[in-house]
């Protein structure tokens, strides 16, 4: 127990020196959602630990015995056409010491090449990938502590970039009375090689570091299930440049910490979920993240952006998910999973 003590803290203490202005990071394809129930609790949660084994894309202590020879699929039709997607396979080791290795990609799709001239010269892709190798251990019977290791790759046309991350977790999960809870230092890292060099050398951006906290309780007499996640602890003013307002100069303004509430900006760090669990083989799912809502809403339009959707059930030996994730009118992600144990397939 000392020795975790000792690490969380030295990682907190490295990792509050590299957090940015929110929104200046590289990478930023690592918080996407990695599977649809995820996107249907508005992106991220870090306090659930089942029979889901997706979850430990977003806290590595969500791993558990039931996550051995789970395999997890997740595929998205992202905006303007992007896809992008996840695998991860679980498995578990001697004295309750749990694994998995899963993949994280994003694919921009096909552009047009062509020179200062405007002459064709060809095409051109761009994607981004993180490999995830994940281990969890049980402190306690109620207790579970976790970290990933990702290596990211990073490829614009002729431009490159390598990286690595680390995340580190712990999950407190009391059964007997359905309530849990989770902690997470999310990719604390460095990039290894920057896209291009100056005559500094190399151009290095931060990586999207994000303190995570959750926490879950489900109803004891009721099929529901609450959660909250507090999101981007580590840096309280959330202000970004909005293009979406109107602007008295040629320069989009900066949002300014000042104009904002304290309650308002409470709620940007905050995330909140609702689910319908009647059991293990269905569940519906539905959240609000009160930051997208306010950076994507446009003036004198109505907006459902924040708002997100999605529900799941097990068809014969597999687990077949479906998310919805709101932006803006026109504008809506969605998200497919499936998840299977190859243990139900054992003769």
């Amino acid at each position: 127990m000392y020795r975790q003590f000792v690490l969380s803290f030295i990682l907190i203490f490295l990792s509050l020196q590299l957090f940015s202005q929110a929104g200046n990071a590289v990478y930023s394809f690592l918080d996407l959602p990695v599977s649809s129930r995820i996107a249907a609790l508005g992106g991220t949660n870090v306090s659930l630990r089942e029979n889901d084994l997706s979850f430990a894309f977003r806290n590595p202590a969500a791993l558990s015995s039931e996550s051995s020879k789970q395999l997890s699929l997740s595929m998205a039709n992202y905006l303007a056409d992007i896809q992008f997607g996840s695998v991860m396979y679980g498995f578990s080791g001697r004295s309750n010491n749990y694994f998995a290795v899963g993949v994280q990609y994003i694919d921009y799709g096909t552009f047009d090449k062509r020179s200062e001239l405007n002459v064709s010269e060809g095409t051109f892709t761009a994607k981004d990938m993180a490999l995830n190798i994940v281990y969890a251990r049980p402190i306690s019977s109620q207790l579970t502590a976790g970290a990933t290791l990702k290596p990211i790759f990073s490829f614009f046309e002729g431009y490159s970039s390598y990286g690595v991350a680390f995340d580190a977790g712990v999950n407190y999960n009391d059964s007997a009375h359905f309530f849990s809870a989770g902690l997470v230092l999310r990719n604390v890292g460095t990039q290894l090689k920057g896209y291009y060099s100056n005559e500094s050398g190399q151009h290095y951006e931060p990586l999207p570091f994000d303190i995570q906290l959750g926490v879950s309780k489900k109803l004891a007499h009721a099929p529901f299930r609450i959660s909250m996640t507090l999101h981007n602890l580590q840096h309280w003013n959330l202000n970004y440049a909005s293009i979406n307002q109107p602007q008295d100069n040629l320069t989009a303004n900066s949002t300014d910490a000042s104009s904002i509430s304290f309650v308002d900006m409470a709620f940007r760090h905050s995330i909140f979920g609702v689910e319908f669990v009647p059991g293990k083989n269905f569940y519906l799912a539905a959240s609000y993240n009160h930051r997208r809502h306010e950076e994507l809403k446009m003036p004198g339009f109505k907006s459902s952006a924040g708002f997100s959707f999605g529900g799941g059930i097990k068809l014969y030996k597999f687990h077949v998910g479906f998310g919805m994730s709101n932006f803006q009118v026109g504008n809506t992600a969605y998200q497919f999973s499936i998840a299977t144990s190859l243990n139900a397939f054992r003769l």
